[in-house]
């Protein structure tokens, strides 16, 4: 018998063909990701669940489906899942690191640049009818990218893409992390600054950490403050490690010049939200890894680490190794 797979929404078809090939596969074909009611009501006899970071995996959840083997997500992230619980039951978690690196870096810097020259605004003013003077020495002023200083908070796989992007601009990079890595500071010739220390030099910020309760809110009030007032705020992480009533406040009030957005601590981002309404501000929604090649891409390595499980292979984008002293993978081996 074949194990089942329950896929929560619409992937892309690639991984879903590839699950079909070994698997029986329930898939619930929407945009829209299911409810909890609805997700405990279909995995009350599947092997292998497929998520994404929108489906919310906690103890309630996984202890619904007790033949359950192995959680696979579309996401590098996994602060949707209860990773503790999880190993605890012996349950595998995959995810995609690695994937999307490239492609999230090319937006963060997509955004410094849209941000710090205006581009959005420019293409409003234009859009609106409002580009009413050919030229003129003090309009649409913004920053200059080139040979300023990039601060990188969280020297990983995208923070190190990033900082590959800002040699060519000749930008002078540091960065913070609580892990030093003085491969990349040799490699790229940047510097480790402690995090207050790179607030007050940065001409750019892009933080690339995950969700975690270390750093839920790391950047608030009092790290705002110490930024430049020409500054540049830019989050492809998570929404909540930046701190939003501190970040508007600082908008409006002009403690930092800037800021670019793909990440909010609720999405979709509110309608009537004010950042909607900040000159200041470009808001993309949530896209970091939404490129056709790296789309189908993550969704066939998540499908692909769900498989090696099954099969009682040990993936190479497992996420909890210490799972494998809990609950072997021969014993699981069912492909």
């Amino acid at each position: 018998m074949k194990p089942i797979v329950y896929v929560t929404r619409t992937i892309p078809e690639v991984a879903v063909n590839l699950l079909r090939n070994y698997c029986e596969v329930i898939y619930r074909n929407e945009l829209v990701p299911p409810s909890k009611e609805e997700i405990i009501e279909n995995i009350r006899n599947v092997d292998a669940i497929y998520c994404t970071l929108n489906e919310k995996m906690d103890r309630e959840v996984i202890d619904s489906s007790p033949k359950l083997k192995v959680i696979g997500t579309m996401s590098v992230g996994v602060d949707h899942i209860d990773i503790d619980y999880a190993t605890k039951r012996g349950v595998y978690v995959v995810h995609t690191p690695g994937v999307l690196t490239e492609t999230t870096a090319d937006l963060a810097f997509g955004l410094m640049l849209a941000t710090a020259r205006r581009i959005v605004e420019g293409d409003r003013m234009i859009r609106e009818g409002r580009w009413k003077l050919a030229w003129a020495p003090t309009m649409m002023l913004g920053h200059d990218v080139y040979g300023k200083t990039l601060g990188i908070i969280g020297l990983g796989r995208i923070g190190a893409a990033l900082a590959r992007r800002a040699k060519g601009f000749n930008m002078k990079i540091c960065y913070y992390d609580v892990v030093r890595r003085p491969d990349i500071e040799k490699e790229l010739g940047i510097e480790y600054l402690e995090l207050e220390e790179l607030l007050k030099v940065s001409d750019f910020i892009s933080i690339h950490v995950p969700l975690t309760a270390e750093t839920r809110h790391l950047i608030s009030e009092k790290e705002l403050r110490l930024m430049k007032p020409t500054a540049i705020l830019v989050n492809t992480s998570r929404g909540p490690v930046v701190d939003e009533k501190a970040l508007l406040k600082a908008l409006k009030e002009g403690w930092i010049a800037g800021a670019g957005l793909d990440v909010f601590e609720e999405e979709p981002l509110p309608h009537d939200h004010p950042f909607i309404d900040l000159p200041n501000v470009v808001l993309t929604p949530h896209i970091g890894s939404a490129s056709h090649d790296t789309r189908n891409r993550m969704a066939e390595y998540a499908a692909e680490g769900i498989i090696k499980v099954l099969r009682g292979e040990e993936p190479d984008n497992l996420y909890n190794r210490e799972v494998v002293k809990i609950r072997p993978l021969h014993s699981i081996r069912m492909i």
